[in-house]
């Protein structure tokens, strides 16, 4: 008999179906684990438990998902309140009666951890299951080291915990962690009877606790020689790994308190404080102050992009996968064949990798209308310029377009280091006119810098903003002046590098620096890789890349750059780049000064950068710090444990900073004269980024 469901609390409804009592949460947006919904989750199995009508119970939530995690916000508040995940954990896996969790939506982290202290689990096939906590720099601390390795193995545990990735339903019911698929729309009934199943078979029932761990220590070198690359610089995969090692070796109490200590380690560190910081960064670049819920969202069904290179095409691929039509337009047949052949290549070379199929290769090129002509843009909602960077290429093209476009439509730019303003002065609605910075390779970089003009119109802004999130970018808001914000303050990095190359500093020095601070590839070696032609195009007079290039030697493409590189694109020093080094050096004049200290390398490459940026907030370019760190780390790789340039400005501190600006200033010149918001905030003790 069904029993109308009592509201125990703002986020909880117990009710009774038949004799299986159903604890319900509501808590959106996404069921999070607070303190509120934590004593939720208790109280309602405390209330099935005391009824004896009730003999078995199903813990499930409404809206769009099962408990999508902890509320990560508690971890800046230590102590956690009470009742903890520890306490939560306890009252589930302590039931007198079974209790079944029914997953919708995504069981993440806490919320999985729950499922696995519960008897049983339920879910739809569209549900997912995983513990993303690897990159919050935790681990999983209520359990989920030691409650996944008993059912689905060490090694398979490991993997899964490292990866960070959630795993469907279909595939954790494989592995041993679901033990029910339900009918999509029908998991509150399929949970029901397959809970008065296993009240009708009695006790006792599975607790994944009491389960032996399969597999040992040799399968946990095998996974982390697999997760290699992510032990570098980040602190919470050796962690993890630890706390595996407990689950094979310790008791289940004992294993508990050791993941406990790993995590309270962990949870301490610089570095989970770092990537707790980029998780929320990420989430807010979307929000501009002065654009409210009452800017309309414009419509865009068909795109065009001009430029059918590099950029044009990785720009195509982006609108091609979100299914947004495009026209392509280039000014040469030979030039427009080119580009669509790369995008199909691009296609087909994931095809052979099993992510997609050829039919679903065939569709994404049906939707290119390639064209010769950009009166062929005269119906689009919004196009998207990605030409030479010179100015008076992309004025000649704007112009153009403000007599073909119809009214409305918005005309971007994929200008990395011009005046948009500029740019927009040669139409007639400049608040039509907008920055889609896109950084290369475009359908692979996450980031979208969106430059804001001085009158570009809100709903511009609106529409791009919201349009990054559908081709799956994340956008941040940038202000116009020369490279906006990314590129604007990583500049300063490569200019000392080259620098420092001409005072004889060794190529692999400047590069180990930065690879021990925890960039994947250092300034010299990434010049190579993205191509010094590329670079010095448009340049005017004589610089020491041009003069690479001249000689034929223009990075990785050709096989030698500042570097010389193998078949395998493993670099050797080369004695022609020294000698082209060493003329350069001489017709600049400059001092040779080769013996300089690593710390002070690392201060001369990173310091200005941290400078500049403080200078975008100052001049309003950047609406947040946080919003510059998202753009270094997703633009420029940023080693995100350090949690972008001015979080880590904060760790070192602003009175650090400045007195190491100072004295850079007085050795290397005006390059390092310190911003004023570097003074005050060295003055009064704060901080760059608000937390």
């Amino acid at each position: 008999m069904d029993v109308e469901g009592m509201m125990m609390s703002e986020v909880l409804t117990t009710r009774v179906a038949g004799n299986i009592g159903i604890v319900e949460i509501a808590s959106p947006p996404v069921n999070a684990l607070s303190t509120a919904v934590r004593a939720a989750v208790i109280e309602g199995l405390r209330v099935h438990n005391a009824d004896d009508a009730v003999a078995a119970i199903v813990i499930l939530c409404a809206g769009r998902t099962f408990f999508a995690g902890a509320d990560i916000a508690e971890f800046d508040h230590l102590p956690i309140k009470q009742p903890d995940f520890d306490a939560l954990m306890t009252t589930a896996e302590s039931s007198p009666k079974p209790v079944v969790a029914a997953i919708h939506g995504t069981a993440l982290g806490g919320g999985f951890e729950l499922a696995l202290a519960c008897n049983y689990r339920v879910a739809v096939p569209s549900a997912k299951v995983g513990f993303p906590e690897v990159h919050l720099g935790l681990l999983p601390g209520a359990g989920g080291t030691q409650r996944l390795p008993r059912l689905i193995g060490t090694g398979a545990a490991l993997d899964l915990i490292l990866s960070g990735k959630p795993v469907p339903a279909a595939k954790a019911a494989e592995m041993g962690v679901v033990d029910l698929l339900a009918e999509e729309g029908k998991l509150e009934e399929t949970a029901i009877a397959f809970a008065q199943d296993v009240a009708a078979k009695g006790a006792p029932w599975p607790k994944v606790r009491d389960r032996a761990v399969a597999g040992g220590l040799d399968e946990i070198e095998a996974i982390k020689a697999k997760h290699k690359r992510q032990f570098k610089g980040f602190k919470a995969p050796g962690h993890i790994v630890q706390a595996l090692e407990a689950a094979v070796t310790l008791p289940f109490e004992e294993g508990l308190r050791r993941e406990q200590e790993l995590f309270g380690e962990l949870l301490i560190s610089r570095e989970s404080a770092a990537q707790r910081h980029v998780f929320f960064a990420q989430r807010l670049t979307a929000k501009v102050p002065d654009i409210g819920k009452d800017v309309p969202i414009l419509p865009i069904r068909k795109v065009g992009v001009i430029g059918a290179g590099t950029m044009g095409g990785g720009i195509t691929m982006n609108f091609l996968q979100a299914g947004v039509p495009v026209t392509l337009v280039e000014m040469k047949q030979e030039a427009l064949d080119r580009g669509i052949a790369t995008i199909r290549k691009n296609y087909e070379r994931t095809a052979a990798k099993g992510r997609m199929t050829m039919e679903q290769v065939d569709k994404l090129m049906s939707l290119i209308d390639p064209v010769l002509s950009l009166d062929a843009l005269a119906d689009v909602d919004l196009v998207v310029e990605a030409v030479f960077e010179e100015i008076s290429i992309k004025k000649d093209i704007f112009g153009q377009l403000d007599g073909i476009c119809r009214e409305g439509a918005i005309l971007a730019s994929n200008t990395s280091f011009l005046d948009l303003d500029d740019i927009a002065s040669a139409t007639s609605r400049p608040e039509w006119v907008v920055g889609m910075h896109f950084f290369s390779p475009a359908n692979v970089m996450p980031l979208l810098e969106v430059v804001r003009g001085a009158k570009t119109g809100k709903e511009v802004i609106a529409t791009v903003m919201k349009l990054a999130g559908t081709i799956r970018k994340t956008p941040v808001l940038a202000g116009v002046c020369h490279g906006f914000i990314a590129n604007r303050i990583m500049e300063h990095l490569i200019v000392q590098s080259q620098q420092m190359v001409l005072e004889g500093v060794p190529l692999r020095t400047i590069d180990k620096v930065m690879n021990d601070y925890g960039f994947a590839m250092g300034p010299i070696a990434m010049l190579d890789l993205i191509g010094l032609d590329v670079l010095v195009h448009g340049a005017s007079g004589r610089t020491l890349m041009g003069d690479f290039v001249a000689a034929g030697r223009r990075g990785q493409k050709t096989g030698k750059g500042f570097y010389d590189y193998d078949a395998d694109r493993k670099a050797t020093l080369s004695d022609e780049a020294a000698k082209i080094i060493g003329d350069f050096a001489t017709y600049t004049g400059i001092a040779p000064d080769p013996g300089q200290s690593e710390e002070n390398i690392r201060q001369r490459l990173l310091y200005p950068v941290v400078n500049e940026g403080a200078k975008c907030l100052e001049e309003g370019i950047a609406l947040r710090a946080s919003d510059i760190d998202v753009a270094a780390i997703l633009g420029y790789n940023w080693p995100v444990f350090t949690g972008g340039p001015m979080f880590w400005g904060d760790t070192i501190g602003a009175a650090t900073l400045l007195q190491g600006l100072k004295d850079l200033e007085g050795r290397y010149g005006s390059a390092f004269t310190p911003a004023a918001l570097v003074q005050k905030l060295a003055t009064e003790g704060g901080r760059f980024v608000n937390r």
